[in-house]
């Protein structure tokens, strides 16, 4: 379900429920989605770091920034 920011204000104990009953629901700012309502979770699991360990590639010039794209960024172009 989406629903306008300024319904969703209205309803707000309605959406809730919907929420708690399962349905997504959407809230939309000028007819685009802006916030996913979701109920809240006491014991969601904790982050486990490390869990992508030797699955993640970073290229061996990663640090090594062109002066182009460095002086964009300073406003030198």
């Amino acid at each position: 379900m989406q629903i306008n920011m300024h319904e969703a204000k209205s309803q707000l104990s309605k959406l809730g429920e919907s929420v708690w009953a399962g349905e997504e629901v959407v809230i939309a700012k000028a007819g685009k989605p802006y916030l996913d309502l979701l109920p809240h979770r006491e014991n969601r699991n904790p982050r486990k770091p490390g869990r992508l360990k030797g699955k993640i590639k970073i290229a061996d010039d990663f640090d090594d920034t062109p002066d182009e794209v460095v002086a964009g960024f300073e406003g030198d172009l």
